[in-house]
């Protein structure tokens, strides 16, 4: 398998089938729509869907009710990229190699863009033709997953350690876990969820989401480092400058690296268990999520 030719097919894939969830209708609150859809398809991996996808279709999914949760998914995510951007937080003025939303609007219309994704989300998931228990449950998980106890709790620790004089890595790993692997996790754990996987394979593709989650972190540090503007989409060098708790910075970059490597080798043994076409789909994901470019 060609990883990055598949992942550039399914991305692409992804991002049709998940455009008729956005809101259709035309109003007065057309300018918030408007930057609503200018950030879920301002370009981006669809990382998060294609992993609930994988784990949905490894465990025999076949409704093309994970559309729903597909396009929820992504439409959360694309949210905390808005709300993370805006000056109160990380203060970047480009995202996906575009002015971030704040910019591209204004930025009362990015915090109403982000809360009008988030809050559409969830009735995009709760309209889902599929097994109500299935759906509660994988409702709740991605709730967990996204709120603060995960997504939004990591946010606000990263910014409480923003420009520490110290921070341990245990502290970094919790909040990194927090601020990116719990939605990375979800992702897999979800699909699993509402493919009526069971418990012993739920628990195996969330080992593979929580490493795939760390080594994506890190890899991430490690391109703001070495990396320039224009090839990642972003300001690049933006963490060192804000004082960010980062791998790089705590460990170096060589340690950094072998680190991410253990991560994705301890994702793809996650998956020992488990053979097919999605299976070796998820290996390969996870050798590229440390060997990538942006």
């Amino acid at each position: 398998m060609e990883i990055r030719q598949e992942i550039k097919r399914r991305a692409a894939d992804i991002e049709a089938r998940i455009a008729p969830f956005l809101p259709q209708e035309k109003g007065f609150q057309q300018t918030v729509l408007d930057a609503m859809e200018y950030s879920v398809f301002a370009g981006g991996k669809r990382l998060r869907p294609m992993l609930m996808e994988a784990s949905y279709q490894m465990f025999d999914g076949t409704n093309p009710a994970i559309d729903d949760f597909m396009a929820a998914i992504e439409m959360i995510h694309t949210y905390s990229l808005i709300h993370d951007d805006l000056p109160a937080m990380d203060d970047d003025d480009l995202r996906r190699g575009k002015p971030s939303n704040h910019k591209a609007f204004d930025e009362a219309t990015a915090i109403l863009a982000g809360d009008g994704l988030l809050t559409d989300a969830f009735m995009v998931m709760c309209r889902t033709p599929e097994a109500p228990d299935r759906v509660l449950e994988a409702v709740s998980t991605l709730a967990l997953a996204a709120g603060s106890s995960g997504m939004v709790g990591g946010q606000e620790w990263d910014m409480i350690y923003t420009g520490a004089a110290s921070i341990t890595l245990e502290q970094m790993r919790t909040v990194h876990a927090m601020k990116t692997g719990a939605l990375l996790r979800a992702s897999c754990l979800c699909g699993a969820i509402l493919a009526g996987a069971e418990q012993p394979a739920r628990e195996a593709i969330s080992a593979y989401g929580a490493a795939l989650g760390v080594a994506f972190q890190i890899a991430d540090d490690i391109l703001d480092v070495v990396s320039d503007t224009e090839t990642l989409g972003k300001p690049a060098g933006s963490d060192e400058e804000q004082g960010k708790s980062t791998y790089p910075a705590l460990l170096g970059l060589e340690k950094s690296r072998e680190l991410a490597r253990e991560q994705a080798q301890a994702a793809q043994n996650a998956l020992a268990c488990f053979d097919g076409q999605e299976a070796d789909f998820l290996r390969a994901l996870a050798d590229y999520t440390v060997n990538r470019a942006a």
